[in-house]
């Protein structure tokens, strides 16, 4: 959840650290031969590797999808980029109201470093070549690079208003998704300098996620209770609708694994909203429990994990069923929030926003295996490394 539009404004911060951002980011252009470089792989690594199923016409400069009937295919259990598979194995926690991420080593379960970083970050963003974790400092109008390799961070660079991060699936722009300014801004991946800024006539623009060619991408408008459709290439919004639920407050965002369906979830609907992105339609909405929050698809794209912030648990949906099919409960409750699925996908981690901890749980099972305490105010923690060939954003978004 965003900091309402009531809080203090943020202060302006002109410039940008461009010398440290080129130097981290190393976010790929629309080169195919640069993509793939980026990729850690050849050419014929990426292409569908079940030629005989429908082929995907991408954006321009986008990797093809390893299969056209599940966009999640690059993210089965330790399938990790050549580009990331020496990176140690580490959960990053970014504290809104510490200013800090505290870094767990999910093998013990402990925290073993606290990093200060700017004023308010929301989530931490894995870059698109995946090289870079970006901490999003809202109010602080500043990101954070993190150098995922050595656990150091880097000289902050001046953004203004990040309250969370995406980049298009070419690679070619990271997209800022500026909530209080009512904007996104579309800036270049290698130097962040503003390419082009898109007001929005709705409120709180936070979440997103893309459609299986990339060509557009769904975004929640959380204090207006609206969703955007964007075209990614013209970088323009092309629709817009309220959604039908009086006082209704979107979150997360993620595309089926098919690519048909976007859900949407809605923390005072109490449940996720199921969207046709190609038809811009009237969604349809799933209870699923009080708060509905974070999104997150499991390893073999059968079932997504919901976090039901207001009353501590997590549902669970199966795609291929079309339904939930059980609810795990946090033991003693909590405020299940944003997270990630751990590289071998036996572990959901989560951000206990309300009680500065954070939950790991087992997938198999729902069993609670560890309560760790953090600083306060947790949010978009990010599991890292992860499954996939590059990120859209968020806390891991990987294709």
């Amino acid at each position: 959840m965003l900091t309402p539009p009531s809080f203090p404004c943020r202060v302006l911060i002109a410039g940008a650290a461009l010398t440290a951002l080129v130097s981290l980011t190393g976010c790929s252009g629309p080169s195919r031969s640069h993509a793939d470089e980026a990729l850690g792989t050849k050419a014929a690594a990426v292409q569908p590797a079940q030629p005989k199923q429908r082929t995907v016409q991408g954006l321009p400069g986008m990797p093809p999808l390893l299969d056209p009937a599940d966009v999640y295919a690059a993210d089965r259990p330790n399938r990790l980029s050549p580009v990331v598979k020496d990176f140690p194995s580490r959960v990053y926690v970014p504290n809104t109201n510490s200013n800090t991420v505290s870094v767990i080593d999910p093998k013990t379960y402990k925290v073993i470093e606290t990093i200060p970083v700017g004023v308010q970050p929301q989530h931490v963003v894995p870059s698109w070549d995946m090289k870079t974790l970006w901490v999003n400092n809202d109010r602080g109008n500043t990101l954070t690079p993190i150098d995922p390799k050595t656990g150091e961070a880097g000289k902050p660079v001046d953004v203004h208003d990040p309250y969370n991060l995406y980049f298009t699936p070419n690679g070619k722009y990271a997209i800022v998704m500026a909530s209080l300014d009512r904007e996104l801004v579309f800036r270049d991946a290698h130097t962040m300098k503003t390419v082009r800024t898109e007001p929005v006539s709705c409120y709180g623009v936070n979440h997103a996620d893309f459609s299986p060619d990339g060509r557009y991408f769904i975004v929640s408008c959380e204090f207006s209770g609206e969703i955007l459709k964007v075209d990614t290439e013209r970088m323009k919004v092309i629709g817009q609708e309220k959604l039908p639920f009086h006082g209704a407050m979107p979150q997360d965002v993620k595309i089926s694994p098919d690519g048909k369906k976007f859900y949407i979830a809605d923390m005072m609907a109490d449940g996720v909203w199921v969207l046709d992105g190609d038809k811009f339609t009237r969604p349809t909405l799933l209870h699923t429990g009080k708060g509905a929050h974070g999104l997150y698809v499991s390893r073999d794209s059968r079932e997504m994990y919901i976090s039901n912030r207001g009353e501590g648990t997590i549902s669970i949906f199966d795609f291929t069923q079309n339904k939930l099919t059980k609810k795990w409960r946090l033991p003693g409750g909590g405020s299940p929030d944003m997270g990630g699925v751990s590289a071998d996908g036996k572990v959901l981690w989560l951000s206990g926003r309300y009680n500065s901890e954070v939950y790991a749980i087992d997938t198999r099972t729902g069993v609670q295996l560890a309560r760790i305490h953090v600083g306060s105010g947790p949010h978009g923690l990010a599991v890292y490394p992860q499954p996939g060939r590059y990120s859209l954003g968020h806390t891991g978004i990987f294709r």
